[in-house]
């Protein structure tokens, strides 16, 4: 039972490195991500009728295919 206790013991010790490795690599070595829009809030809202729109059709599909 130790055994078995010791050896997970050391694989999650050596996953903990191994991914804090990675993570370290990926933010040194990935790619860079673009910039977002100036004013994030303008671009991508909706207005409330049309999204009220939007989520009504999704539901009435989504019953209307699962009867």
């Amino acid at each position: 039972m130790l055994l078995g206790m010791g050896t997970v013991f050391v694989f999650l010790t050596l996953l903990v490195f191994v991914t804090s490795i990675m993570s370290a690599l990926v933010e040194k070595y990935g790619p860079v991500q673009p910039a977002g829009p100036k004013n994030p809030g303008a671009a991508g809202q909706l207005d409330e009728a049309t999204l009220l729109a939007v989520i009504s059709a999704a539901i009435h599909a989504h019953r209307s295919k699962h009867k």
